[in-house]
């Protein structure tokens, strides 16, 4: 889910020449997130530093690395041993090509090079495990296009990747299916907002369809979904840009229920002319740029 503010947390995913991924065996016994799993280096930032200081300052401590290419590449949720989201993580990328062996182990187990297909036995961090499967479908179009893929000229140099996001525009009789958000979600609490997610391995209307089915329990056909709008948004300067796409579904089975309670408390309909307040600005203008006929809108751009 797309984020309000800067998340508070950082990581870096370190990619060699060969492909293989630097990864990190977590503590098993300690009342942290993902306990006992692989994960990859980083950590929270601390007073008032930003994102680029914060992973700078993790990466030295847990490695011992100063990585000279990082570039910021997808923000992911982290859920928590009780299965509650905690919170956001920003995910850097760069490539180290050294012996993993040789690193300092100040916290967690051991450090070992991975190659992805090897991940998929290994007892994996959840978020970890869908921050190397979007870096392998982002290599994949990168392999089969010379031009570069959703991405947007950072200060300094450095590219930083668009993160895409999925929205289903659900309307019965002149009203729309919104959810209001828990009071305690890392984003947007308390404030409605669209059925949504983050586009995995995967393509946008499978992931609609899938997140429809696990937030709400609505059971949507590929051939019932148009695309309706698109927002392009950016926070505010140095932050991420996102690309909000928003799908329309014409038919569906079943009736919104609240399957993840601790991002949703309920599904209501609201008359298109009379949202409720608050609600996601991005999705206010997404509805009203629908309901105008127009297929895309900026914001926060200067």
């Amino acid at each position: 889910m797309p984020t309000a503010v800067e998340p508070r947390g950082t990581a870096a995913l370190l990619v060699n020449q060969r492909g293989e991924y630097l990864l990190h065996l977590r503590d098993a016994h300690k009342k942290i997130c993902d306990p006992g799993t692989w994960s990859v280096p980083g950590g929270a930032r601390e007073g008032t530093e930003t994102l680029d200081e914060a992973i700078a300052r993790e990466l030295k401590e847990e490695t011992g690395l100063t990585i000279a290419d990082l570039c910021r590449f997808t923000v992911v949720e982290c859920t928590g041993p009780d299965g509650i989201t905690k919170g956001h993580i920003q995910v850097y990328l760069g490539h180290w090509d050294g012996d993993a062996s040789a690193l300092p182990v100040t916290e967690g187990i051991m450090f070992h090079h991975f190659a992805a297909s090897s991940t998929e036995q290994l007892t994996m961090s959840p978020w970890a495990a869908d921050v190397i499967a979007q870096h392998q479908a982002h290599t994949a179009v990168h392999r089969l296009s010379a031009a570069p893929t959703a991405a947007a000229p950072a200060p300094g140099g450095q590219t930083v990747l668009n993160v895409i996001g999925v929205h289903l525009y659900l309307e019965r009789d002149g009203t729309v299916l919104l959810g209001l958000r828990h009071p305690d979600s890392a984003y947007a609490g308390s404030t409605h907002h669209f059925l949504a997610g983050h586009c995995e391995q995967e393509s946008a209307v499978a992931c609609l369809i899938r997140e429809a089915r696990e937030e709400a329990g609505l059971r949507i056909e590929a051939d019932d979904v148009e695309f309706v709008h698109a927002v392009h948004l950016i926070d505010e300067p140095g932050t991420q840009p996102r690309l909000q796409m928003v799908f329309r579904a014409r038919r569906w089975e079943g009736r919104p229920e609240v399957r993840e309670p601790d991002k949703c408390v309920s599904w209501d309909w609201w008359p298109v002319g009379a949202l409720p307040e608050p609600v996601v600005p991005y999705t206010r203008a997404a509805i009203e740029g629908i309901r105008a006929g127009r297929l895309y809108t900026e914001m926060g751009w200067t």
